[in-house]
């Protein structure tokens, strides 16, 4: 054995003076690309017959020069995804990334902290704890309120399912849905988000067990079915465990009637969760806070940061007025972890284990904005949507949903060739993205503000391309 080791790999831990002339030119690579999307096709313009020729490729046989590497990816991004960075994709919960969280992103990557642990990385556990009580305290929760971060709004309501069943059954950590006595069933709107169904399927209760409650009309859940259907259940001698509240809802933006569910919760006896994954951000803002009433009765919640508080992609929040239940819920033994600290440590409070620093994203970001600039920033969104809104209803079309949130389900005016037609020609074109919905039984144009520097000029592309294409 030779008394020196070889140097480190080139390609993957390169020169300092390569690092920082690599980092520079892809800082202005992505600036330039930024520009160029701005003013050109919202929609995929890859010939993806030849790029998987060029993928091909890459058989991974024979290294690469790493900087015609970076503008190759960089060049298929920017010609092969929908671009949710355009000012004028009116679509799903997806955002523009904002800056601070970017550059979280680039600090969290180089120093590629350990989050499993308080022991291994004290300061970003406290730091994504600390934002945990923030968003908890705005919400109204009592101080002790706990959570961490996640993945997406589908973890965190699958951790709230997880908490209900521990709760409901003390012996299902150990036995799991055998515990109970009989079948169990869980309550949701029929507007919720479809992912509560594969919740239902990886919890082990069953697809079979979720109830979608009937709305009254508007898009709400109904409170009155509601409780007949948790009655009934009981009656027929189902267990059931949980109601799940939306507070802006994927369709619609319709906020559930939080403070009804709660008390039908509390008064049969089981675990009330608020999925606010978009409708949350709210909470930053005094003037639209209210609309959230009786989301500080909820035994938990979801925020979604990378939907209206626009960090970047897969930094969800479960906040819950119960933390030494969700330790409960998640404990484990693990000799060789450096800390087992069980009311903080996110290994011993979430079904993560190994996971990158997602909460600075949502830090930097509140930090520089303040809970005044995120206000700003939901409420400009709710102003773009108004501007559709009344542009729109000046040609013609209607309003199908009534949200006070950044949601607009639009009717096209009669003699229309369908909105499925509609979507596509507006999609076709590049012009704007907007998304196909059914709200209370109506095909609807749905059109979403998610950008955070959409402007006026924007607001008139989009409405011309849709009456263009209606």
């Amino acid at each position: 054995m030779s008394e020196e080791l070889p140097p480190p790999v080139a390609a993957l831990f390169p020169a300092r003076g390569l690092r920082e002339r690599l980092d520079d030119r892809l800082t202005r690579e992505l600036a330039l690309a930024g520009e160029r999307i701005a003013g050109g096709s919202v929609m995929p313009t890859l010939d993806m017959a030849g790029f998987r020729r060029e993928l091909a490729g890459f058989d991974f046989e024979s290294p690469r020069p790493i900087e015609p590497l970076l503008e190759w990816t960089i060049a298929q991004l920017e010609h092969g995804v929908t671009h949710m960075t355009h000012p004028r994709y009116f679509g799903l919960f997806n955002p523009a990334a904002n800056f601070p969280a970017q550059c979280a992103d680039r600090i969290a990557g180089a120093f590629n902290p350990q989050l499993a642990s308080s022991g291994s990385s004290p300061a970003p556990v406290e730091i994504e704890a600390h934002v945990i009580r923030a968003f908890a305290r705005r919400a109204g929760l009592p101080a002790d309120a706990s959570g961490h971060f996640t993945t997406s709004g589908s973890e965190a309501n699958y951790t709230a399912l997880v908490c209900a069943l521990t709760r409901a059954e003390p012996r299902f950590g150990e036995d799991g849905v055998r515990a109970f006595a009989a079948p169990l069933a869980m309550y949701t709107s029929c507007e919720c988000h479809p992912a509560w169904f594969k919740i239902a399927h990886q919890a082990g209760v069953g697809r079979a067990a979720l109830r979608l409650i009937a709305t009254d009309g508007h898009g709400r859940m109904d409170a009155r079915s509601l409780a007949e259907r948790v009655a009934q259940d009981r009656k027929q001698g189902l267990v059931p465990v949980l109601i799940a509240a939306t507070a802006g809802t994927t369709g619609g933006g319709m906020v559930d009637p939080l403070a009804a569910c709660a008390q039908i919760a509390r008064q049969h006896g089981l675990w009330c969760h608020v999925d606010a994954a978009w409708g949350g951000a709210a909470l930053c803002s005094d003037r639209l806070r209210g609309l959230l009433a009786g989301i500080e009765l909820a035994d938990s919640l979801t925020i979604d940061a990378h939907k209206w508080l626009a960090t970047t992609m897969g930094c969800g929040m479960f906040i819950t007025r119960h933390p030494a239940l969700l330790s409960e819920a998640f404990r484990v033994r693990a000799d060789f972890m450096p800390s087992t600290a069980h009311s903080l440590d996110p290994y011993l409070n979430s079904v993560q284990w190994s996971r990158r620093f997602m909460g600075l994203r949502l830090f930097l970001a509140l930090a520089a904005a303040g809970w005044q600039g995120y206000a700003a920033h939901v409420e400009r969104a709710v102003e773009v949507i108004e501007h559709v809104k009344a542009r729109l209803l000046a040609h013609g079309w209607t309003a199908a949903n009534d949200s006070p949130l950044a949601v607009l389900c639009a009717v096209p005016p009669p003699g229309n060739p369908g909105v499925g037609e509609i979507v596509r020609r507006v999609r076709a074109s590049g012009r704007a993205w907007a998304a196909c919905a059914t709200f209370e039984g109506r095909e609807v144009v749905r059109v979403c503000a998610t950008h955070g520097e959409t402007s006026l000029a924007d607001v008139d592309e989009l409405v011309a391309a849709l009456t263009a294409a209606a």
